[in-house]
This record gives structure tokens, C-alpha cells and sequence, in this order.
């Protein structure tokens, strides 16, 4: 399991969001800057969240994503509003080691088993949870859908990585829905990288103390900002023990 940090980007600046909506915070008006702080600091891969595609289907944030992946030697997955294969060879022809599709993803299986054909492990799945419901557009949409078939439909069509953020934590640093979390690894094969509640080095040993095979990594935004906690002693806690 490995720590990655997260950038959201909103109208060219770090923001961070809870529950996807309410108090948004700017952390910086630089997120190249962000960047290269994480990777000094020892990150080994970055979450970039682009979230005037992701909630307006905006473009406007490419040049600055551009900006960050040429500056780092750290690979970077980008997600937010990537809804077509044009949006798809956009990215990766920026450098970045993988899409994140959300919305499109749930919402047309053909054009997700077609782009998975087609980029292999280049394309993870975004699955904002929220209770029952998947959350689309941003999360400004919440709808009905059984996990447990979404999760058989992705094994099929050789989904290699999935992106589990908890809506109702994220933001919040109230800690990790660790039940949720078992359940949801135990149902599938495939790679999981989880996210949202993060707020205490205790919450990273908790989940590295579940000892889930398909567990391989745990996104971290709010909590570094706010300084809970260090970028190195997270990633100091997940060594520890080995």
C-alpha cells in the first residue's frame, strides 16, 4: 500500500472540498508548486483532480495539468470530467500514467469496456460511494446502483484499477469507514486505492492492519493541508513493520 497525495484543481487553483461541496478552502494559488512539494517530500505517485471538468466539463485547467506532469518524474493519474476517448488521448498524450473516468464510466459500459480494451491499465475507475448510492457529475448527482454487480460488470471487463472514495468522509477528516472498506475489497480481484476521511497516522495503521491483498493504496488530501499529520510519517507508518 502506498500514500498518495491529492491535488484538486479549481479555476487554477488547490482547493480542497467536504463532502464534495460545502466550505471550499484554497490551499494555494500554485499547484506546480504543491506538487513538487509532495514530490520532495517522498510521494511516489499524485491524484490530480481536475474539478471544473469533473462538475462543468471544463477544460480550462489542462495547461496547469500539463505544467504539473511535465515538472515531476513521479508518475501522475488525472481524473475529472474525462468523458470521451479524445479527453482520454488528451491526457495520456500529457504524460500521465492513467485516466480516472467517473461519470462515463457507470453510465456507458460499452464506451468503459471499450477504453479498458483499449488502454489497458491506463484507465482506473473512479467509484465515489455515498451510503448506497454512486455519485455522478461531480457528486452533484447521486443514483441507485448495486456495488456488488457494478464490481462483477468491471472484473469482466479486466478493470485493473478502482478508486473508492467515501462522499460522506470526504473532506470531513472524520476517519475511515474501515468496514466498508473490507467489505468492498472482499468483493472484488481488483486493485483498490481508497480515499476520503483520512485525519490521523492511526487511520493509515488501521487500514494497513486490515491486511487486504487487493488494498494497494490510500489517497490523502485534507489532512495534509491541514497539517494532521507529515507526508513523510505517513509514509513511515506504512514501512513500519515490514
Amino acid at each position: 500500500m502506498i500514500i498518495i497525495p491529492a491535488i484538486d484543481i479549481k479555476d487554477g487553483k488547490v482547493v480542497r472540498f467536504t463532502k464534495g461541496r460545502f466550505n471550499k478552502k484554497v490551499y494555494s494559488l500554485d499547484p506546480v508548486k504543491i506538487a513538487l512539494e509532495w514530490q520532495r517530500q517522498g510521494a511516489k505517485f499524485l491524484h490530480l483532480v481536475d474539478l471544473d471538468g469533473a462538475m462543468h466539463h471544463d477544460a480550462k485547467n489542462l495547461p496547469i495539468i500539463k505544467k504539473i506532469i511535465k515538472a515531476l518524474k513521479i508518475p501522475v493519474e488525472v481524473g475529472g470530467g474525462i468523458r470521451d476517448e479524445k479527453a482520454i488521448k488528451n491526457i495520456l498524450g500529457l504524460g500521465a500514467k492513467r485516466v480516472v473516468l467517473g461519470t462515463k464510466a457507470i453510465e456507458d459500459p460499452e464506451f468503459l469496456a471499450s477504453a479498458i480494451k483499449s488502454y489497458r491499465s491506463k484507465i482506473a475507475v473512479g467509484l465515489d460511494i455515498s451510503g448506497e448510492k454512486i455519485g455522478l457529475y461531480g457528486w452533484k448527482k447521486l443514483v441507485n446502483l448495486k456495488v456488488k454487480e457494478l464490481l462483477k460488470k468491471l472484473e469482466g471487463y479486466n478493470l485493473k484499477t478502482l478508486i473508492c472514495t467515501d462522499i460522506k468522509r470526504d473532506g470531513t477528516m472524520s476517519g475511515v469507514d474501515l468496514a466498508r472498506i473490507k467489505e468492498l475489497a472482499g468483493r472484488t480481484k481488483i486493485q483498490i486505492i481508497v480515499s476520503g476521511g483520512i485525519s490521523s497516522l492511526e487511520d493509515i495503521r488501521s487500514l494497513k492492519m486490515l491486511k487486504l491483498r487487493n488494498l494497494k493504496g490510500v489517497i490523502i488530501g485534507k489532512a495534509l493541508y491541514e497539517q494532521r499529520f507529515t507526508l513523510p510519517e505517513a509514509i513511515k507508518t506504512i514501512k513500519e513493520g515490514r
